[in-house]
């Protein structure tokens, strides 16, 4: 039987734009595509220079690095996964992102515990899409202090499911579909 080839995503902007990084072949664990990945990113170009970035579920590190690569000033990067972890600190290496903080945590527990000195410009949610995590993940961020004011949130669930309802005080700005995705970017605002 032939041996499979490692997965792989590919940076589709900034400093590192078409680089294919490996991402290693866990259940559950699915890049957001290119063509969201666009999108999203066409929405946040101006927001992201010197951005401090939240990857709430790193996994591939598609969100992340992409936001890392055109310039975010700061990106931390969660995930349980010791494999999902270890690839990150790989491509963190090879690329030479001085900027990424890698963390190998259970994402609701580590928002739970700790407390933010320093809220977040920009957080991404993109958890496993069986286990449901979207809404007691927006909680946690509004109800621990993680996001600045004005502070923009990507939010990434199954089409058939749909976005949650989101924390007072949030504004959902944009919203689309792609195949079995639903994707939007939501605006927390403190006054």
């Amino acid at each position: 039987m032939p041996k499979r080839s490692p997965n792989k995503v590919r940076i589709i902007g900034g400093v590192h734009r078409g680089r294919k990084l490996d991402f290693p072949d866990l259940p559950g664990l699915r890049p957001t595509g290119d063509r969201v990945r666009e999108t999203l990113f066409n929405w946040l170009q101006p927001l992201i220079p010197g951005a401090r970035c939240l990857d709430l579920f790193a996994g591939s590190g598609a969100l992340g690095l992409e936001a890392a690569s055109r310039g975010a000033g700061q990106v931390v990067m969660l995930d349980s996964a010791v494999a999902v972890t270890r690839q990150l600190e790989a491509n963190r290496s090879l690329l030479q992102l001085d900027q990424l903080e890698i963390v190998r945590t259970n994402a609701l527990e580590w928002l739970a515990e700790q407390r933010s000195s320093r809220p977040f410009d920009l957080a991404f949610l993109d958890p496993p899409f069986a286990d449901d995590l979207l809404a007691e993940s927006c909680r946690l961020l509004q109800s621990h202090g993680w996001l600045a004011d004005n502070a923009r949130i990507y939010l990434e669930d199954d089409a058939g499911r749909g976005l949650p309802v989101l924390p007072e005080g949030w504004e959902l700005l944009k919203e689309k579909r792609a195949g079995q995705v639903r994707y939007g970017l939501a605006r927390f605002s403190i006054s």
